[in-house]
C-alpha cells in the first residue's frame, strides 16, 4: 500500500483489535480493513462450523426520523411514507422492530444501493427508521436522502460507531451471554438496548447466509470491551473481507458496484422479491414505468449463479458465451470453501436463465465450461 494511499484512508474504531490479532490491511471502501487473518478458507469454514465476527464500521448506518417530533399517533406512517418515495418496498407495514432488505431507486428505476430499512422498536420511536446502507456509496446514499426527504425528515449518520457482525451457528450461543435478548429475535428483527448510559442496535440479520447479528455498539471503552470479550471465546473468530466475500457468494447475495448497480433494475437483479403487490400496484416508486414492464414482459437480461465444470475459477467481468456468442458476463467469482468448487453469479440473456444451460466461460481467452444454475449455492441457516 502506498504511503499517500495509506494517509488518505479512514480506519474503523476496530483498527487497533484487527492489528492486535494479526489481520492483514488493505484498502476498501476508503477505509484501512482486514483482508484476513489467518487465511480466507479457515476463517470461511470456521464461520459456517462456529461463529465469526466481521467489522462491518465502514459501512453507512444512520438513523431517518421526522422533524416534527416522534412518537406521536401515525408517525410511523409518516417517515415510511417519505422513504417509500426513493424505494419500492412497503415500510408502512413494518411493525415495531422489523427490518426489510430495499434497494434506492433513481428515477429511471436503476439500483442506487441496497440497503436495510428497520422500524425502531421501542416506546416512543415511531417516526424513526434505522437504516444501514453500503459503505462504497454512504455520502451519495446520504445526500440522496437529504436532497429529497430533507424538507420533512432529519437524518443522523452513525458511522463514528463500531459497527460488527456475529455470524454462524454458535452465534446466539455466545451473543446472549452478554446480551440475553438475542435469544428472543427472528430473522430481520431488531432490539434497542440500553446499558446504563450506553444504547445499542442489536438485529439479527448479517450477509453471509449463517444465523447471526449485527450489532451497533458505542465507539467507547464500553462498546471495545463488548468486541474484545465476544473475541475472547473460544468459539469466535476474527474474520476479514475475503471469507466475508466467498461466504456471501455461496449465499446468492448480491455485492453491490459488482452484482448490480445504477445499471440494472430489481427485476434483471433478481431482487423482484423486494417489491410488495401493493406497491406494484400503486407503481407510485422511482422508476416503476420500467420496471413494471420488466415484470410484465420480463427482463432482457437475468442475474444467476453459473457453475463452472472445470477447477478454474471465472472472475468478475468473465465473459458469458454460447456458440461463440457473448451472451452475458460474470459479476462474482471466485473459489466456494463450503462447497468445495469454483463458484459464480453473473447475468445473462434472459432466455438462457434456465438452471442447466450450458454456457462457456471465456477465462483467459480459452472457452471453459459450466452451466447455468440456482442460487444460493449453500442454503441459508436463519432462525425465523
Amino acid at each position: 500500500m502506498a504511503e499517500t494511499e495509506t494517509q488518505s484512508l479512514k480506519r474503523t474504531p476496530l483498527y487497533d483489535v484487527h492489528l492486535a490479532h494479526g489481520g492483514k490491511m488493505v484498502p476498501f471502501a476508503g477505509y484501512e480493513m482486514p483482508v484476513q487473518f489467518e487465511g480466507v478458507k479457515p476463517e470461511h469454514l470456521w464461520t459456517r462450523e462456529h461463529a465469526g465476527l466481521f467489522d462491518v464500521s465502514h459501512m453507512g448506518p444512520c438513523f431517518l426520523f421526522l422533524k416534527e417530533g416522534l412518537g406521536q399517533a401515525g408517525a410511523h406512517e409518516k417517515i415510511a411514507a417519505l422513504m417509500e418515495r426513493l424505494v419500492p418496498s412497503n415500510i408502512a407495514i413494518l411493525k415495531p422492530g422489523q427490518g426489510r432488505l430495499s434497494v434506492l431507486l433513481n428515477d429511471q428505476g436503476g439500483i442506487l444501493d441496497d440497503l436495510i430499512i428497520t422500524r425502531m422498536p421501542g416506546e416512543g420511536l415511531d417516526g424513526m427508521l434505522y437504516i444501514v446502507v453500503n459503505g462504497a456509496v454512504k455520502n451519495e446514499d446520504w445526500a440522496h436522502i437529504e436532497r429529497e426527504l430533507g424538507n420533512e425528515a432529519g437524518l443522523q449518520k452513525a458511522d463514528d460507531r463500531i459497527l460488527m457482525a456475529l455470524q454462524g451457528p454458535k452465534a446466539e450461543a455466545v451473543l446472549t451471554q452478554h446480551f440475553p435478548e438475542a435469544a428472543d429475535l427472528t430473522f430481520m428483527r431488531c432490539a434497542y438496548l440500553e446499558r446504563g448510559d450506553e444504547k445499542i442496535m442489536l438485529s439479527r440479520s448479517g450477509y453471509t447466509g449463517e444465523d447471526g447479528f449485527e450489532l451497533l455498539l458505542p465507539n467507547n471503552s464500553y462498546g471495545l470491551g463488548i468486541v474484545n470479550s465476544l473475541l475472547e471465546d473460544d468459539r469466535v473468530k476474527p474474520i476479514g473481507l475475503g471469507a466475508r466475500d466467498s461466504l456471501r457468494l455461496e449465499a446468492g447475495l448480491c455485492l453491490y458496484g459488482h452484482d448490480m448497480d445504477t445499471t440494472r433494475d430489481p427485476v434483471e437483479a433478481d431482487l423482484g422479491w423486494v417489491i410488495q403487490k401493493s406497491r406494484r400496484e400503486r407503481a407510485d416508486f422511482p422508476g416503476a414505468e420500467r420496471i413494471l414492464k420488466a415484470f410484465a414482459d420480463g427482463p432482457s437480461e437475468k442475474r444467476v449463479g453459473i457453475q463452472p465444470l472445470e477447477r478454474a475459477p471465472a472472475r468478475e467481468g468473465t465473459e458469458i458465451h454460447v456458440n461463440g456468442e457473448a451472451v452475458g458476463v460474470v459479476t462474482s467469482g471466485g473459489f466456494g470453501p463450503s462447497v468445495e468448487k469454483p463458484i459464480a453469479m453473473g447475468y445473462v440473456r434472459a432466455d438462457l436463465a434456465v438452471a442447466g444451460t450450458k454456457v462457456d466461460l471465456m477465462v483467459r481467452g480459452k472457452a471453459r465450461p459450466a452451466e447455468v444454475c440456482d442460487l444460493p449455492f449453500v442454503q441459508p441457516n436463519y432462525k425465523r
